[in-house]
């Protein structure tokens, strides 16, 4: 498959076409430069929102698989610029995080990719039981015991940056909310809201409005 624009690539949308032009990456190229490089790809996946270590390596064996197309010639990117400007796309706020937490939440993504997935003893076997996690407490439990060729259990050095704990993947601190008066407080900086699951539609709506006139991310907007 041949790739000529950042938009071909499967998981990457137009929002992230902004955020790595932010970073100085604005061609196909540049990209498939960057993510073979280690100490880019970090960059690259700390600036893009939704996106974590298994979509960048797709991005790379793809890049790698197929052709890829030279930089559009300058006539052509001013009518992509104009195109995206009829849109009035508006990029969505950002947490004002210091060194650590960024950081931190890199970290995280890239232990999180590689995490594996933790099933329930012999859900192979008893479909009954489901994969839903259960921690193996028989005697004779070969998986308790970590054995070989067992499945892996549970364990506290999976775990990711102690910084970058119950953070949203974007960086903000979760806030619930059920109506207006819980936007009052909110550190629109460090803290984003997320709409209860009982709240209407009358009343979702004008949570939004309330919290676009504050400044804060709704992370879950109907729209």
């Amino acid at each position: 498959m041949t790739v000529k624009a950042l938009t071909d690539l499967q998981g990457l949308k137009d929002k992230n076409v902004d955020e790595l032009a932010q970073i100085g990456i604005t061609s196909v190229p540049e990209l498939a430069e960057a993510i073979n490089d280690d100490a880019k790809v970090k960059e690259v996946i700390k600036a893009l929102s939704g996106v974590g270590p298994k979509t960048v390596a797709a991005w790379k064996a793809a890049l790698a698989e197929g052709d890829v197309a030279e930089a559009a010639p300058a006539e052509e990117k001013a009518a992509e610029v104009v195109e995206v400007s009829e849109q009035q796309y508006v990029v969505k706020a950002k947490p004002e995080l210091d060194d650590e937490t960024a950081d931190a939440l890199a970290k995280r993504a890239i232990i999180s990719g590689r995490r594996p997935a933790f099933k329930r003893q012999e859900w192979f076997r008893y479909s009954k039981l489901g994969e839903m996690w259960r921690k193996p407490k028989g005697i004779h439990s070969k998986m308790r015991r970590h054995e070989k060729r067992r499945s892996p259990m549970v364990d506290i050095g999976f775990r990711g940056p102690a910084a970058a704990r119950d953070l949203h993947p974007s960086g903000f601190e979760e806030v619930l909310v059920y109506n207006v008066d819980g936007l009052e407080g909110i550190d629109p900086k460090k803290q984003a809201v997320r709409i209860g699951g009982t709240v209407g539609t009358k009343k979702r709506m004008a949570i939004e409005d309330r919290a676009d006139e504050l400044g804060i991310r709704v992370l879950n907007r109907m729209v």
